[in-house]
């Protein structure tokens, strides 16, 4: 009988002892675990950081005057600018923000962010929108309801300008690029592929009496499509490379070189962030403004216009027009470091 309770016991503690020597492992490993994902997360926050202070840096270098990179408004001051110029950057003074909005780069999703920042616009329940997909995404363009810098001039004159000083001293700045071809084809896609009424009027028209030959296009894009007429990209980079076409008037906004839209080397962006690493810069954008746990950025697109499309975009393109393209779109290219497409250029 003693030897029975013997064995028991030293069972038990055999047991006892297998499982707290189990629990420690656990417990160890748990700690390790928890100090490799801390690890990784400053590594992950020190790559994002030094890849801002790059992307900054190589701004300034190519803004400064002895650098090699010449264009257009790269030493006038910010005063010398035109304030109908500014009407990109809009404006959020509850939480000091400045978003210089480039389109065709995630500016919807981006507008609708600063309309739940700033709470200018109502929903029909009176309240301000706290979603950034609750926001009709027919309000998300219209012009009256950003705070602008060009909207600080119409109201204040000429005690705008020190006021304006004053927000891009002290507020964050940022903007979000796009490869300039790749924009240039999700331009094309998005206003001239679909049927846009608007676009089509102001622009395709036009180039198709231009560049396709056609003397009296139809009155609207809905009788140029049933009738089989479409404008192709070919006469849409005719139209961008045609000297006429600035004589007349500025490019539209969604093919207008960025920096011609943000002002890169008169304003000093506190952050700079890509469409190509959208998701890495948003989530490290809102961390920086303290908003991470506040705002969500909503999902992009997945029919989103890619790199690899522009082999096949500008097959009827002749390289000489290519390479008059880039020249058109080269600061861009330089200013926000994408590659030069040398395949394109060279073919």
């Amino acid at each position: 009988m003693k030897m029975g309770m013997k064995r028991q016991l030293q069972c038990f503690f055999l047991l006892g002892t297998a499982l707290i020597t189990f629990f420690i492992i656990c417990w160890d490993a748990g700690r390790d675990i928890t100090f490799y994902l801390q690890m990784a997360s400053q590594t992950d926050a020190a790559h994002l950081k030094m890849r801002q202070e790059h992307r900054r840096r190589l701004i300034r270098e190519h803004c400064s005057a002895n650098s090699s990179l010449n264009f257009t408004e790269k030493l006038i001051t910010f005063d010398q600018i035109p304030n109908k110029a500014l009407d990109h950057l809009i404006v959020d003074d509850h939480h000091g923000v400045i978003y210089c909005f480039v389109p065709k780069v995630a500016c919807t999703n981006w507008k609708r962010i600063m309309i739940v920042l700033s709470q200018n616009l109502k929903a029909p329940d009176g309240a301000p929108y706290l979603d950034p997909l609750d926001i009709p995404s027919k309000l998300v363009h219209n012009s009256t309801v950003h705070k602008t810098f060009n909207k600080l001039w119409r109201r204040f004159g000429r005690y705008s300008r020190p006021l304006m000083h004053h927000k891009l001293k002290n507020y964050t700045k940022f903007l979000f690029v796009r490869d300039p071809f790749v924009r240039l084809i999700s331009a094309f896609r998005d206003k001239f592929v679909k049927p846009d009424e608007y676009f089509y009027k102001m622009y395709g028209s036009t180039m198709l009496q231009r560049y396709a030959n056609i003397s009296k296009p139809p009155d609207s894009v809905q009788e140029a499509f049933a009738a089989g007429i479409r404008l192709s990209f070919t006469h849409f980079i005719k139209y961008l490379l045609d000297p006429q076409t600035e004589k007349e008037k500025p490019f539209n906004e969604h093919w207008q070189q960025m920096y011609r839209l943000c002002h890169p080397c008169q304003i000093e962006y506190d952050f700079v962030g890509k469409l190509e690493t959208l998701d890495e810069d948003t989530e490290h954008l809102l961390k920086i403004l303290g908003l991470d746990n506040y705002i969500h950025f909503p999902p992009g697109y997945e029919n989103r216009t890619a790199v690899d499309w522009e082999r096949d975009w500008f097959a009827n393109i002749s390289v000489a027009e290519r390479r008059k393209l880039y020249h058109v779109y080269e600061t861009d290219f330089r200013l926000f470091e994408y590659d030069k497409p040398e395949t394109l250029l060279h073919e």
